[in-house]
């Protein structure tokens, strides 16, 4: 009995030192942070420093577009601030960053009012590096990398365009700012937890957990405890943007914000795209255009599935299947996805159709934009994506769309009800290739109708009124002259 309550004392005296320690270290790190931010204004620097934190702002992908839009708006509207750019790209000059920003999306900012903090420990935040427990992972890499960037700047105000959570704590808290974000996609959701209790094998559910009913039993444990989690850190920001209706109602019932919960469409480059001129009756082939960076959740490989259940949907009809070629166009973040495309190429030649898939790869925009001009039909296979930019360019372009019959492309963007169609949504491979079937002997009339369709509704996707729904969501705490 007397050692039970020995080693209980011990406990709580390890267990007091241990917080103790903890608080000591918090307190020193705030008023470490204060100081800086003191110092900066007793040398007459009182512009406010706005941090934008995207550690892969040289990506080229959507939530990139979303970055540069939101520095081009804080940039027209704010004369009295000083940007920032938290990155990890190390390899990549501020120039080279911007050259490709520019070229990407076409987008012109003043190059004197953005500058960028170099981040080395991205790695932290790499899925490859929690072969286990990778949502939890990240999470907490993203705080390690939280502090190196709040010790490199301290900045007035954060926002978080990339949706790293786990941030907003370490940005309040410790570094006393203002915290807004835009979240792209909530890092765990209701559906990821329905798939694990329905045993589906998926890109983030591994074969051996989905048959193993311990394993599945320990995931969703897992999955419940980190949506608490993410719930607590989520309710630090001051201003919370979502970029489509599924996300508001995940973000909504993780977090519990819904009066600082804005929706604003991301960017999509439509005025442009919508004057585009269709160069596809000139063009032998009939191209099937997919655009979106190589990463798992885009699910590419459903795309050649359908492709290969089209084959057979068409197999009367050999002279049309030969002027059919799928173009996959997207962009590499590293290694991993260079990867990724050499197996959907080794994919597309088991399938036998290495003559009727073409993969381009970190295209320049003017290449975008002439596979736009050539293509017919766009296709996109990612389950739930949360709001789908690509989705809205290729319609804007005059293409076709095939969409997935979730997340944004089903809530905001697609309509497939007669009379208002501008769009298809499909399931599986064979859905898809049935919906792409349906347009090749659809009467050119009525394709005409959905074209049109689709590039009327739009314009609700365009910059301009992303730029005005993002002032507005940030404009509570830029204008705030109260800081913490």
């Amino acid at each position: 009995m007397f050692c039970m309550c020995s080693l209980i004392y011990v406990a709580l005296f390890i267990g007091s030192f241990l917080l103790i320690g903890l608080l000591t270290v918090f307190l020193l790190l705030r008023q470490l942070i204060k100081s800086q931010k003191n110092k900066r204004r007793s040398n007459n620097d009182n512009d406010k420093y706005v941090a934008l934190f995207h550690p892969y702002c040289n990506a080229g992908g959507g939530g990139e577009r979303v970055l540069w839009c939101a520095v081009k708006a804080l940039q027209n509207k704010y004369d009295g601030i000083k940007l920032f750019v938290y990155t990890g790209d190390l390899e990549a000059t501020p120039k080279e960053i911007l050259d490709k920003a520019e070229r990407t999306f076409n987008i012109n900012l003043d190059r004197k009012r953005v500058q960028f903090v170099y981040l080395k420990k991205r790695n932290w935040v790499e899925a490859n590096r929690y072969p286990y427990f990778t949502l939890l992972g990240q999470s907490l890499g993203s705080m390690v990398l939280a502090m190196e960037a709040l010790l490199n700047l301290q900045p007035d105000i954060f926002i978080d365009t990339m949706g790293y959570a786990f941030t907003y704590p370490i940005f309040s808290y410790i570094g006393g700012c203002k915290i807004g974000c835009y979240t792209h996609y909530p890092t765990i959701s209701t559906d990821m937890l329905r798939r694990v209790q329905n045993h589906v094998n998926t890109f983030n559910n591994r074969g051996y957990v989905a048959k193993n009913p311990f394993a599945t039993w320990i995931k969703i444990v897992y999955y419940r405890i980190f949506s608490k989690i993410y719930g607590m850190v989520g309710r630090c920001a001051d201003t919370v943007m979502v970029n489509s209706s599924w996300t508001e109602n995940h973000i909504i019932s993780l977090w519990d914000v819904p009066y600082k919960t804005h929706r604003v469409y991301p960017p999509c480059e439509v005025s442009h795209l919508k004057k585009l001129q269709s160069l596809a009756s000139a063009h032998d082939k009939i191209i099937i255009l997919s655009v979106g960076q190589f990463r798992p959740e885009k699910d590419h490989p459903l795309q050649l599935q359908a492709m290969y259940e089209l084959r057979t949907l068409l197999n009367k009809d050999e002279a049309l299947w030969n002027r059919l070629r799928l173009v996959i166009v997207g962009s590499c973040r590293g290694e991993e996805d260079r990867e990724r495309v050499k197996n959907m190429q080794d994919f597309a030649k088991h399938l036998s159709l290495e003559n009727s898939v073409e993969f381009r790869v970190n295209v320049s925009y003017q290449e975008l934009i002439q596979c736009y001009q050539v293509a017919t039909i766009g296709l996109h296979a990612m389950w739930n994506e949360h709001f789908g930019i690509s989705v809205v360019d290729c319609m804007a372009a005059g293409l076709i769309m095939v969409a997935n019959r979730s997340g944004g492309p089903l809530m905001d963007i697609v309509e497939t009800s007669e009379g208002s169609q501008n769009g298809y949504l499909a399931i599986d491979a064979y859905d898809y290739a049935r919906c792409i079937a349906t347009i090749l002997y659809n009467s050119r009339d009525y394709n005409n109708k959905i074209r049109e369709a689709a590039r009327a509704s739009v314009d609700r996707f365009s910059e301009k009124e992303f730029e005005n729904g993002f002032l507005r969501a940030i404009s509570p705490i830029l204008d705030d002259k109260e800081f913490r």
